[in-house]
This record gives C-alpha cells, structure tokens and sequence, in this order.
C-alpha cells in the first residue's frame, strides 16, 4: 500500500482528483461551519477529529506550512474575521483580542490527515481515502485504465497523426536500411521508444502489465505519441538523406546514431521532458505502473489532467470512434496526401 505519509506527489494526486474528493467527503461525517459558501474547520475542530493536541496540529503547520497553504489552509483576519465571529462565535471559541484565526478547508482538513503519523484516526481514513481513489478511477474509466490516454479528447489527431509519420520512416527503412526484413523495423523502434521514455517494448509492457496481442503505441498518452511522431519523421528524413549522399544503404547501428544525435538536439529537450513527466507521472497516479528509468520527472498528476483524463473533458473513445468513422477516414486520407 502506498505511504501518504512519506509522499508528497501521492498526497497531491489525492487531494488534486476533485472526483475522489468529493466521495471522500462525502463517506466522511464532517462538521465544520459553513462560511462563505465552504466548510471550514478550526485548528481545535481538526485536533479533536483527529485526537491529537492542538501543539501537533501546530507542529505540522509549521514544518508543512507551504503544502498545507497550497491545499487550503488560511489565516482568516480582519474584516473577515469579525465576519466570521459575529456568525459563530458560540462555536468557534475564540476571544475579542483575537487578530488571525488559522481554518482549515476540507482539502486542508484531509492533507493533514495524510500527514499525522501520531493519529489512529488518521490511519483509518487514509486506508479510506486509497480506497476510495481507486473506486473513483475505476468508475469514471469503467473499471479499467489500460487506455485512460484515448480519453484524452487529443489522442485521436495525435494517434492519425503517428500513424501517417510511420509510415514515412518505415518507407525509409524499406528502401534505405540493410538488415532483417521484420526485425530491422522493431529494432529501430526500439531505438526511438529508448531516446524518448528511456524503455523499449518489451520493457514498457512489462511495467504496464500488457499481453503480447496489445499495441504499445494504443496505450501511449498524446503527447508521448507526438514526440514519437516527431521523431519517426525526422528520422525516416535523415535515413533517405544519408543513403542519397552515400548511394548505399544504412545499416541499423547507423541509424541508431541518427536517433541518439535527434534525442540530444537542444529543440527536442523540451517535448522528451514533457512526454516523460506526462507518462512517469500518469502511468503512476492512474495505472498503479512505476518508470523506474523515469522516475526522476515523477510529479502530482494536475487538476487539469484528471479534469481531461477522467473528468468533463474526458471522452468515450468507442463511442466517438464509431459515430464518426467516416470523419475520421476522410482526416486520415487528408494527413495522408
């Protein structure tokens, strides 16, 4: 079982998934004030939930202050205060001298939680809280999160759009390139699949638990899928260059030079590290699957992501792909030409 305690990035993907959120919030018996429109607890209200002295709830604000800030927390003064007093002063307890009163929203209420290791309430509910963001990923996808990148509503142009740039490079590799007839196309797709996310096929499908029948490029996010478009273009370019200014053709370990050299171009850096973060960081929060050789651009999966991925924006592949065949065809046709 994953350690919120420990982890910030699994914190953050808890606490950024408004769906999980919300059952959370909605499997737990809160009572806070409601004001402003939220519901708000004080620093007693947090260490009397979860029993613990209200110096630990401070100890964990001053050693989390940016975090808990971040997801949350305030310090309510001024007019808003006095507001704040004269509608629940019989519940919030403070005196007339008071200037600044620290409140935690339900976000806060919950970071906090993931944070105390002193409390055996808080223990419970991250066991809760890991439940429940499971469920809700498993509900919003239909049980599965094998192809959550096709609901991205960008998977489909950048699927067409790979699948057009292959056929470039693979052309080339007909026509340019000695070796295999069959293995000569893997290998150097392995070779690209290294350069960009650091693992070949046969790596990534372990790591994804995928059969030997699954496409690897079918479980890809957009933006993976673009950079390899990118270089499979580039490459299959460089391939029939080479062998027009040679007049012979290239062997494979000649192209894998080709595809080290693209990975290192300085125009490239910022797609490889965005396509990286986008995979280590979803295939992690999403499919439970860990890039050990990418672990360093591992980060919170953001709202907008889970807002694209399982969320409003999300769509339903199947149901997309067959109400708009036709248009899909003739957009295939066109990227062809």
């Amino acid at each position: 079982m994953r350690d919120l305690t420990t982890s910030n990035i699994e914190r953050q993907n808890v606490l950024n998934n408004r769906f999980a959120i919300s059952k959370i919030q909605q499997s737990l018996d809160i009572e806070g004030i409601l004001f402003e429109g939220e519901y708000w607890l004080t620093k007693k209200m947090v260490a009397d939930f979860y029993e613990v002295e209200e110096r630990t709830i401070e100890r964990y604000l001053e050693n989390y202050a940016e975090e808990l800030c971040h997801n949350g927390y305030v310090l309510c003064k001024g007019k808003r205060l006095k507001e704040l007093k004269l509608e629940f002063a019989h519940v919030i307890n403070v005196g007339s001298k008071t200037t600044q009163l620290g409140l935690f929203n339900f976000r806060a209420f919950l970071n906090i939680g993931m944070l105390l290791t002193e409390s055996e309430r808080a223990k419970q509910i991250r066991s809760v809280i890991l439940d429940l963001v499971i469920s809700t990923i498993n509900e919003k996808t239909g049980g599965g999160t094998k192809y959550i990148n096709r609901r991205d509503v960008n998977y489909i142009p950048a699927a067409i759009t790979e699948e057009n740039y292959r056929k470039n490079l693979t052309s080339a590799i007909s026509q340019c390139v000695i070796g295999h007839v069959t293995y000569k196309y893997s290998l150097i797709t392995d070779y690209i699949y290294k350069a960009i996310f650091k693992e070949n096929a046969k790596e990534y499908r372990e790591i994804l638990k995928l059969d030997s029948k699954d496409n690897v490029r079918h479980t890809l996010y957009a933006e993976v899928l673009l950079v390899i478009s990118s270089f499979e273009n580039g490459v299959g370019a460089a391939i029939r260059e080479q062998y027009k200014a040679r007049k012979k053709r290239l062997t494979v370990e000649e192209v894998k030079c080709i595809i080290d050299e693209l990975a290192e171009h300085p125009m490239q850096k910022p797609y490889l590290n965005d396509a990286r973060t986008k995979m280590a960081s979803r295939d992690y929060s999403f499919r439970d699957a860990y890039h050990g050789n990418i672990a360093n651009y591992l980060r919170a999966v953001t709202p907008e992501e889970f807002e694209r991925l399982i969320g409003d924006q999300s769509i339903d592949f199947d149901h997309i792909l067959a109400e708009n065949k036709d248009v899909l065809k003739r957009l295939k046709q066109a990227e062809d030409e």
